[in-house]
């Protein structure tokens, strides 16, 4: 089980929902065949969190990726877990 192995790197969501990202990230990696699956991974978390929090939520994940995005406040996360990543976030109107 890899939950509580995440190191975050920016966040601004509240605590909760960070280890539910966190939580959510470790448990699809350990159920998860292929770990280097990355839009798999990312789509998982995205249903997750839309089922959660309501639409709007999007997931990167990957070991090597550049992003320049708006997100509503109180729903951005970046963090790694393993060699991997990720990135959550809800958009926001601009």
């Amino acid at each position: 089980m890899l939950e509580g192995k995440a190191s975050i790197k920016e966040t601004d969501m509240p605590e909760k929902m960070h280890m539910q990202a966190m939580a959510c990230a470790s448990q699809v990696l350990d159920n998860l065949h292929d770990v280097f699956d990355c839009i798999s991974i990312a789509a998982h978390i995205k249903k997750e969190f839309d089922k959660m929090y309501g639409s709007g939520w999007q997931c990167v994940v990957g070991s090597n990726f550049g992003c320049f995005f708006t997100h509503a406040p109180g729903t951005f996360i970046y963090f790694s877990l393993e060699t991997l990543n990720f990135l959550i976030f809800k958009g926001a109107s601009s």
